[in-house]
């Protein structure tokens, strides 16, 4: 209970009881609970962007939708994407690279990858809620919960790229047992989605694999400029999994409809 609280503190800026000391044992562990955290933040914003579609204004709904999801995190994703555009995309050498994600400014990469993302994103969820309410709720509800599920298979499946780091923890405890036990969670927690339709657990379930690609191959694109992942790589493959989540069910809601 302890290790899923301070994953909680640590992915989001809800606080249920205050952790001020982490031992890097908790905190490794804390890492095959991310798709519960990745649940509680799905069941806010689904209860948000449900209600406020229910007064039939899509934009805002979609608006709100987007910032819901940075507002919960405080931004701490959307940080590691801007970074790892930065850097990935320099054109410089391993070290330099380092550097630049190291780096707190924004560069003109980050900046731009993120008003993609944030267009994208939000034009998706705008989509989503003139297709249907519920299919705009499970989608924002089993976006995060997969988006968490790939930041532990980056984690456990990818070398860690710096000698030091906040990240180092969360490599040195993920395995290959943490990654199975984070699958099994993410299946547990969209179960539910089968019993209100079966499309929506169909869709989820597609949206887990085109997510794993794409976290796959970034990762890997990752490896082989620095040679490993970063916490910044952890960020940018949270965000890129939830747009394709979203992305996904909004495909298959269409193709249905």
């Amino acid at each position: 209970m302890n290790s899923f609280l301070i994953g909680l503190q640590f992915l989001t800026r809800i606080f249920v009881v205050k952790q001020s000391i982490w031992t890097e044992d908790s905190f490794g562990q804390s890492v095959k609970y991310f798709p519960a955290v990745g649940a509680i933040l799905g069941i806010i914003c689904a209860g948000v962007v449900g209600a406020i579609n229910l007064l039939h204004l899509p934009l805002f709904t979609g608006a709100i939708g987007f910032a819901s999801l940075i507002i919960l995190t405080g931004g701490i994703h959307c940080d590691g994407l801007m970074d790892s555009a930065d850097g990935l995309f320099s054109g410089r050498e391993r070290e330099k690279i380092l550097d630049i994600m190291k780096d707190s400014r924004a560069g003109s990469f980050g900046v731009v990858a993120m008003i993609l993302i944030a267009v994208i994103e939000t034009s998706t969820l705008i989509e989503l809620a003139l297709l249907a309410t519920w299919f705009l709720c499970a989608a924002i509800y089993s976006a995060p919960i997969i988006a968490r599920l790939m930041m532990v298979v980056t984690i456990g499946a990818f070398p860690y790229a710096r000698p030091t780091g906040m990240g180092k923890a969360f490599a040195k405890f993920t395995t290959r047992r943490t990654i199975i036990f984070a699958a099994g969670e993410t299946l547990l927690l969209l179960l539910p989605l089968g019993f209100i339709s079966k499309i929506f657990f169909l869709c989820a379930a597609a949206a887990t694999l085109i997510a794993l690609i794409v976290t796959w191959k970034f990762a890997t694109f990752s490896t082989e400029k620095i040679g490993g992942v970063t916490g910044d790589i952890y960020g940018a493959v949270t965000t890129l999994a939830e747009l394709f989540v979203l992305i996904t069910f909004l495909m298959i809601g269409n193709y249905l409809r």
